[in-house]
């Protein structure tokens, strides 16, 4: 199959492209060889500009960085002074006066730190905040305009991980480089103030050591580089990985997809350890820079002694040299070879010059290959299971909740609704067309669906219409081209096995889950509107945990009648469904209950009273008599069978299909609707599920 010009190869579902071609996303992949060429020319014309409007910041750094210098002066100057003026001549005292020259030096530069770490904020503060305000602009734009796709991964690591990097790598590059100039600057003119022969020992090593490190830097930008791209490439491909999971477990793909997975943890693996033998240069680096000049420095020590330098002079060049020049160019490097290379790196990508954005290679959203096996797609892939909070609606009811199910919200767990009451907002179904070949979890009724009523006759109470649904972008269809009218006041009882996607039906009429494709009309008028869901009254979804709050009976059963309702009306809704023995048990209908008191049944009757009350006539029963007995169960269908409207039930026991009008059956390739005698006929599903059902209760 082709995409955007370029081939790419299906391997169980993931979409790969062929090696040696170019990254998906339409650009050029980036050169190993020269990715920073140029980044710091691109970088120099926004950095100077940001720079400048930071003028009185950098003065004020520069200003406290100068008493820095000074005590780099002292701190060798006055250690040579102690020893030649005091200490070899017999006056100790005057000694002791440029020792507490050098310790008052330090406690001044102590000072001047301080002061710099105070306003370094200026500076750092303003670079992170545009970063982050042109990251997430990127990530907008690119979305609205549908450019990059499968940029989002990336965008996340560049917004929590890459942003806050490159603060803490601007903020160290300021630092090290702001001690390293004014340190060395100290040095150099301490060491020309204590004899100017001491700088030809120092001053080449240091030299060629810089030179060193300067030529390292750009392979070093590079391998830095790579460790960033593999790490978006590793990030974007475990993201899709997840987002398509049930294709890549429906198709058997584990091992493929854990082999891709794996070459990117591999070259990432390698980009870190190219980057940590550049590291060592940079070792190398410090020690030639840093630690030669002392060893030279000790053995020159008989010729410049001969030479009139004296040993005061001396010990002053290697406190220079141990205590200020080598701390000082061992931040640097480390600094500047990690921190500066990384910032670089890091603000070319995010000034757009970094090449892709997001992994180009493979993602696994994919559609899932017509070569996967129907029987393990049946039991592996289209499943509700995976997502089991389409079980567990808001409330216990999904009238409260389609309203915002109808914007995009999907369902919630019971729990999480007693903590919120509402659910949490989950992106839509991918709305793209699905690639042939896809198997699907149910597909059109092998029965024609009832057509559109003549003019005069009631429109049907609920109408799908091709509905489709995938849970997550690129995975497979649960629910597929599904066409299905049901008549007012029909009882119909939904069957299949196990997650094939009953519940995630009954969330997708609830309103809880927006489909991908398709209409669904109830009373004859389309649900899923831009302005909202002015049908949520008209449904309601009773999971099979139901919720119960703390408060009295009466207002658990009132809680979806904001009008209230006659005392008459509640006792009946009490007595039809069952709840009678248990409202006299907890003391009558305004006796204070406590909901972890009450055992599964009794808060299921409780749900089942509260919906039998409400104004909906559309009611879907998600295994909401599961912990009741049968004979229980027989009596709360029957009360809504009875009642006005119609009741979809998904069914526990045979006995609820049984007294349905009609049963829809959903087996994973084909959804087939007729009564119980028809369907043991021409349904080798439903003969299964009857025969598994006969051992039991039912």
């Amino acid at each position: 199959m082709t995409a955007g010009g370029r081939t790419r190869t299906v391997v169980g579902g993931v979409l790969r492209p062929r090696a040696g071609s170019a990254p998906t996303d339409g650009r050029p992949a980036p050169s190993a060889a020269g990715p920073v060429r140029g980044a710091l020319r691109r970088i120099l014309p926004q950095a100077v500009p940001f720079l400048a409007r930071r003028r009185p910041a950098l003065l004020r750094l520069g200003g406290w960085s100068l008493l820095e210098t000074a005590q780099t002066f002292l701190g060798g100057y006055a250690v040579a002074a102690a020893l030649d003026r005091g200490f070899l001549t017999g006056r100790p005292g005057v000694g002791l006066v440029w020792l507490a020259v050098a310790a008052a030096a330090v406690v001044a530069g102590g000072t001047a730190t301080n002061r710099v770490f105070h306003h370094l904020a200026d500076l750092v503060e303003p670079l992170r905040d545009g970063l982050v305000r042109k990251v997430v602009t990127s990530a907008l734009s690119a979305a609205v305009a549908g450019r990059e796709r499968h940029a989002g991964h990336a965008a996340v690591s560049r917004l929590t991980h890459q942003t806050e990097a490159a603060r803490d790598g601007f903020a160290g590059l300021v630092m090290v480089t702001r001690s390293f100039v004014f340190t060395a600057a100290g040095v150099v003119v301490g060491l020309a103030a204590l004899a100017p022969a001491l700088l030809l020992i120092v001053l080449p090593p240091l030299a060629a050591g810089l030179v060193l490190f300067a030529a390292a830097l750009r392979p070093m930008a590079t391998r830095q580089r790579d460790f960033l791209r593999t790490d978006e490439e590793l990030a974007a491909r475990l993201g899709a990985d997840v987002a398509g999971l049930r294709d890549i477990v429906a198709c058997g793909a584990e091992a493929r997809t854990s082999d891709a997975a794996g070459e990117l943890i591999d070259a990432q693996t390698r980009a870190a350890r190219a980057l940590a033998r550049w590291a060592a240069v940079r070792t190398l680096a410090l020690g030639l820079a840093g630690q030669a000049p002392v060893v030279l420095l000790l053995a020159a020590a008989p010729w410049l002694l001969d030479g009139g330098v004296t040993a005061g002079e001396l010990l002053g060049a290697l406190t220079y040299l141990t205590q200020a020049l080598l701390p000082a160019l061992n931040t640097l490097m480390t600094g500047l070879g990690a921190a500066g290379t990384r910032l670089l790196v890091i603000l070319d990508r995010l000034a757009g010059n970094g090449g892709p954005s997001a992994a180009g290679p493979a993602t696994a959203r994919g559609s899932c290959s017509a070569t996967g096996s129907a029987t393990r797609s049946r039991t592996g892939s289209a499943t509700d299971s995976c997502t089991s909070p389409a079980t567990a609606s808001c409330t216990g009811s999904a009238t409260a909740s389609a309203t915002a199910s109808s914007a995009g919200a999907a369902p919630c767990t019971a729990k999480d609704s007693e903590a919120a009451g509402a659910c949490p907002d989950r992106p839509r179904a991918d709305p793209r067309p699905r690639p042939q070949g896809a198997f699907t979890a149910a597909r059109r009724p092998s029965q024609p669906s009832t057509p559109p009523t003549e003019s005069g006759e009631a429109a049907p109470s609920l109408e799908l219409r091709s509905l489709s649904f995938a849970y997550g972008p690129g995975a497979m269809p649960v629910v597929d081209g599904l066409d299905l009218s049901v008549r007012p006041g029909e009882h119909m009882a939904v069957v299949g096995p196990s997650g094939i996607g009953k519940s995630t039906l009954f969330a997708l009429i609830a309103g809880l889950l927006v489909p991908a494709r398709g209409e669904l009309l109830i009373g004859g008028r389309p649900v899923h509107r831009p302005d909202g869901d002015p049908y949520a009254v008209r449904r309601a979804l009773i999971p099979q945990e139901a919720y119960v709050f703390g408060g009295t009976l009466r207002d658990n059963l009132l809680y979806m009648c904001p009008d209230g309702a006659p005392a008459a009306a509640v006792e009946s809704a009490v007595r039809a469904v069952g709840l009678d023995r248990v409202a006299h048990a907890l003391g009558g209908l305004d006796a204070r209950i406590d909901p972890a008191a009450l055992s599964q049944g009794e808060r299921q009757l409780v749900a089942l009273a509260r919906v039998y009350l409400a104004p909906a006539r559309l009611v879907l029963l998600d295994e909401a008599t599961c912990h009741l007995d049968p004979a229980a169960e027989a009596r709360a269908e029957r009360a809504f069978a009875d009642r006005p409207g119609t009741l979809l039930v998904i069914a526990h026991r045979l006995s609820s299909a049984r007294r349905a009008d009609r049963v829809l059956v959903l087996d994973g390739v084909a959804a087939t609707a007729g009564r119980h005698e028809e369907l043991l006929e021409r349904s080798e599903t439903y003969r299964d599920l009857v025969g598994h059902w006969r051992p039991g209760a039912g």
